[in-house]
């Protein structure tokens, strides 16, 4: 049976339709904190750092308190959205309920583009990293690729308890190896000589300041503005919590908290490491240009000698990331099939493990075919800088594009259903989110400025409105009344 409401057709299923999709609690509030930390740790480990050839030092700490600030207001949105409408749909269902379904439909489909494309990069450097350790050669990388999405798929389809398990070790593991390293660095460190080591050259790029003492913004306050998107990976993806809500046992209580102490978790860790590993002889300009920082860093304090034992444990980081965001994608694209935006059969749960299995399967063999296709487009030698200069800030772009979307839905909430039982309210209000779009906007602006950035963002832009395209002709005729688009049409009002 069909109903048109608002210029779209759902159809309401049986209860057999939702049986086949259960999911399973189990999370508490530790397992959300490690889901949300755990999707973001590997930006400590390597990405950040290309942002000091942008503003220096100085440059990248204000773009990092800058991009704090932005994600604090975001979280605390989410932290109040989520135990209102605590369904797995997370961003996509924020977005239902205050921009109606075209805007649920476009949101769903950026966050989905950021949690596809998250991983596939990330992969790609932990194979990189096997591939140095292992001796194998870049012919070999898509074994490695291969290889990786099928343990972490299979993992994940295993079980929610397995999967919370494993999410709360690779998640402290890879929080003990910075720890490790930050206390490894206290007695070596010369901030003034190592850290303020960049200047200006004469192109405006920059250049080696030998002996240090530098300025503190070399590049002046244009340095800090095109260091937000670097500063960024410091933080992406936390905002995948919610995605957890109805795997969580009590989301209106533990998600506020997950996302709270995982923000303050994640601002002392890059604090901590931009300080660090900076300051350490290795220096702030060799750092701009390092692959991988935080190995370097461990090289230095320890030497050659051990340097594939350091490589294995640099990976823990990005495995934890991995791991998490593959969990993540897997929620995503069950909750948008669940309501008809996909194809249906992709949100079914296997009968004994309650595990969105098909949406696994289907969101890796994708991220392995966009690095399958960018590896045949660039070439074996130029992968690495096709992924890094293309995949990566198409993700920072859909992110941006997320959290503006998110932030005008908390707006919306507000106006739209200021009754709605909230269980907790965020303490930044409105203007929490206001401040969210602004340095989001901000950031997309500084992205466009590079070409490398421009070109990314741009096919991003032409599979979004390829999306809309679908929508508009076919996928808004073949929604189904799942519990998200259940509670957007509904006009019931709860008083706290």
């Amino acid at each position: 049976m069909k109903n048109q409401i608002k210029g779209v057709s759902y159809k309401k299923m049986d209860q057999s339709y939702f049986e086949s999709r259960k999911l399973k609690r189990h999370a508490g509030v530790w397992s959300l904190w490690a889901l949300g930390v755990g999707a973001v740790i590997s930006g400590h480990f390597s990405g950040w750092n290309l942002g000091l050839a942008s503003g220096g030092w100085g440059g990248m700490l204000i773009a990092t308190i800058i991009i704090a600030i932005m994600y604090i207001g975001l979280t605390q949105s989410v932290a109040e959205m989520s135990p209102a409408l605590p369904h797995t749909g997370g961003a996509y269902s924020f977005a239902r309920s205050a921009l109606g379904p075209w805007g649920g439909f476009f949101t769903g489909l950026v966050e989905n583009m950021e949690f596809i494309l998250t991983p596939a990069v990330i992969v790609f450097f932990i194979s990189s990293y096997m591939s140095g350790v292992f001796e194998t050669g870049t012919e070999s990388l898509p074994y490695w690729w291969l290889g990786f999405y099928l343990l972490f798929t299979i993992l994940n389809i295993s079980g929610v308890e397995l999967s919370f398990r494993l999410t709360v070790v690779v998640t402290i593991l890879a929080l003990l190896c910075l720890i490790v390293f930050w206390i490894s660095s206290i007695g070596h460190i010369d901030f003034i000589k190592n850290a303020l080591n960049i200047k200006a050259g004469a192109t405006g790029k920059a250049e080696l300041l030998e002996g240090g003492d530098g300025r503190f913004l070399p590049m002046g306050f244009s340095g800090v503005l095109k260091a937000l998107p670097f500063a960024v990976w410091l933080f992406l993806a936390i905002e995948q919590l919610p995605l957890a809500a109805e795997e969580s046992v009590d989301p209106k209580r533990d998600m506020p908290k997950g996302l709270t102490y995982g923000m303050i978790t994640l601002i002392i860790s890059a604090l901590m490491i931009l300080w660090l590993n900076a300051s350490i002889p290795l220096g702030s300009f060799a750092l701009s240009q390092s692959g991988e920082p935080l190995l370097d860093g461990f090289r230095l304090l320890y030497g050659d000698s051990i340097a594939k034992g350091l490589a294995l444990v640099a990976v823990i980081g990005l495995i934890a990331s991995f791991h998490t965001i593959i969990f993540a994608f897997g929620r995503q694209i069950y909750s948008l099939s669940r309501a008809g935006y996909f194809p249906v059969s992709l949100s079914i749960t296997h009968s004994k493990r309650k595990t969105p299995y098909i949406a696994l399967i289907t969101g890796s063999a994708i991220g392995f075919g966009v690095l399958m296709l960018t590896r045949f487009l660039s070439g074996t030698e130029q992968s690495e800088v096709f992924i890094g200069g293309a995949l990566l800030n198409m993700a920072v772009f859909s992110a941006m594009l997320s959290y503006i979307l998110q932030s005008a839905s908390f707006l919306m909430l507000r106006a739209k259903r200021p009754n709605l039982e909230r269980p907790y309210i965020s303490p930044l209000g409105k203007a929490g989110a206001y401040v969210t779009i602004l340095i989001a906007m901000i950031t997309i602006y500084y992205q466009l400025q590079d070409v490398s950035y421009r070109i990314a963002v741009l096919s991003a832009i032409v599979y979004l409105i390829i999306g809309l395209i679908y929508f508009g002709i076919r996928g808004r005729h073949r929604l189904i009344l799942s519990p998200e688009e259940e509670f957007a049409i509904s006009k019931r009002e709860e008083h706290p």
